[in-house]
């Protein structure tokens, strides 16, 4: 990426950094939940200590699956809820309204005080209710920030930059995780134990309602109002450049013919219409298909437990458990980011996706067979945490090498395809449907994962790298490339529209563009002739 580039768009990587904020709280809130419910001290306070000092096993897998899980509950109806509040209010309204409510959220979560009265502790359902309504903003955000930066963002880059939700997504999972280790090792007991972790939640949220207000909307999305004047400069103001520029109309010209097909071809456009429409059903299922095939690579189990995880492989102890998932976000961060800004355009979607598969794969069916043939020796609840032996660390070491795998491809790619392959008319759809079955997935995944763990061992990893080499390896190979191809193209990939037809369209837009009556037209009344398109 050189500096011409960098700086020529740099309006929209401050929109895509004001809108990951979002994707930052989707990170930290699905890693923070594991590392306090893990806590000795939230174990104590929430009885899931028995009387002769041991854990109820059965009763901390129900608790830390509800506290992970219902955040994905609410995150699934938010992502549902985000398709019409996008379509009528635009991508900018809507994500301001949903990191409001997320706030409303994180502050539920935060207040419980950790007293019991008359033998009841209330605590729980504080933590619960805040975590659903954190989820609802937390899943609108998540269907709307991918849509409203592909449609900012330029094709040349528009694969980093939509991509850097992957990276903001690592970077909030890093932070869960080093500040549950700060609070595990620095405060023993105590409230703190989750007001701090789940308080600290409101800084991103803040920082991104804030920022809202600098950035503008979307141009795809007022072009397919009729505010093609506004359009028009706001797309000038993104690419930084004259609003009679040659490159900036050809580009307007380009959205403007696709705002007019999908106008003339899809008049009325209900639910029937835009998943069953010539070229759209495809598009759904593959939206659909690969959140639930990501969801089931294993990653997002580690992402949620680490603690656990790493505790199941001989990293017991606070200090060895919380310390060895830092360790994995700052690998997962540091990966995603050089793939992003180096590999996401040179390697191609499919080929990345491929890759990323085989390679998680064979390295979960290494720790599976590690793990059966040398499990980590048991510990008495009285014991001293006793050094990870060998084989656990070579375990830990073959998931940070996973985790390299992951971020070069199912990781950041699925929300960088899924943002590629939707036409504007149809986007708001496409990203809700995607965003739903990621929540929807995601939720199944947290709240089978103590149970699993606790029930399967290292069957669990043996099941996972299946998932990654049999389902995931061949659903890469079957996909279209993307990679290159503007999001106007797209239609023309997927069978919509027929490429002359388009190019047509193009050449006409461009002809009533070039007419001198239309910039004397604009310059006395204010309204473009692209209004009468």
């Amino acid at each position: 990426m050189n500096r011409e580039g960098l700086f020529k768009n740099i309006r929209v990587y401050w929109l895509a950094f004001v809108a990951y904020w979002g994707i930052v709280l989707f990170g930290y809130d699905t890693g923070i939940g594991g590392g306090v419910v893990s806590n000795p001290y939230f174990e104590e306070v929430f009885g899931m200590i028995q009387a002769d000092g041991k854990v109820d096993q059965a009763k901390k897998d129900d608790i830390s699956s509800n506290v992970v899980s219902v955040l994905q509950a609410g995150a699934f109806f938010g992502a549902l809820a985000s398709a019409p509040a996008s379509y009528y209010y635009g991508r900018k309204k809507t994500l301001l309204i949903s990191s409001l409510v997320f706030l409303i959220g994180a502050i539920l979560t935060t207040i419980p005080s950790g007293a019991v009265n008359n033998g009841v502790h209330n605590g729980l359902a504080l933590i619960y209710a805040g975590r659903v309504v954190s989820g609802f903003g937390i899943g609108a955000i998540s269907a709307v920030s991918p849509a409203f930066v592909s449609e900012c963002a330029p094709k040349e880059v528009r694969g980093r930059i939509t991509g850097c939700f992957q990276i903001m997504v690592a970077i909030g999972v890093m932070i869960s995780y080093f500040i549950n280790f700060g609070v595990g090792i620095n405060i023993p007991s105590g409230p703190e134990v989750w007001r701090i972790p789940f308080g600290f939640q409101l800084v991103p949220a803040g920082i991104m309602a804030f920022g809202l207000l600098t950035v503008k909307e979307s141009p795809r999305w007022l072009a397919s109002k009729g505010r093609s004047e506004e359009a028009l400069h706001n797309l000038a103001y993104l690419r930084r450049a004259s609003v009679d520029s040659e490159s900036v109309l050809h580009e307007m010209a380009e959205i403007e013919a696709v705002v007019r097909e999908e106008k003339e071809a899809r008049s009325g456009l209900g639910w029937r219409e835009a998943f069953f429409g010539k070229g759209n059903f495809i598009r759904f299922v593959i939206a659909f298909v690969i959140f639930l095939l990501q969801q089931w690579s294993g990653q997002n189990s580690v992402n949620y437990y680490a603690p656990q995880i790493f505790a199941s492989i001989g990293y017991v102890g606070t200090r060895n458990s919380l310390l060895a998932s830092g360790v994995y976000g700052i690998i997962k961060v540091v990966a995603t980011a050089l793939f992003i800004f180096f590999g996401v355009e040179t390697l191609g979607r499919k080929l990345s996706l491929f890759i990323s598969s085989i390679g998680m794969g064979t390295l979960f069916y290494i720790v599976g067979a590690i793990l059966k043939t040398h499990p980590p020796p048991a510990t008495g609840a009285n014991d001293a945490p006793p050094s990870p032996s060998p084989a656990s660390q070579g375990m830990a070491a073959m998931l940070y090498i996973y985790v390299c795998f992951y971020s070069m491809g199912w990781g950041p790619l699925p929300w960088v395809y899924v943002s590629d392959i939707f036409p504007t008319r149809t986007r708001h759809y496409g990203l809700a449907v995607a965003s739903s079955s990621q929540w929807l997935w995601n939720f199944v995944v947290s709240k089978q994962t103590p149970i699993m763990v606790t029930q399967l061992g290292w069957k669990l990893f043996i099941m996972f790298a299946t998932v990654n080499v049999g389902a995931m390896g061949l659903f890469s190979l079957l996909i279209p490339e993307t990679k290159g191809r503007s999001l106007e193209e797209m239609d023309i990939i997927f069978g919509a529209v027929d490429a002359s037809e388009r190019e047509a369209h193009i050449n006409a837009q461009e002809r009533a563009f070039e007419q001198p009556d239309v910039k004397d037209h604009n310059s006395n009344s204010g309204t473009g002739s692209m209004e009468k398109v």
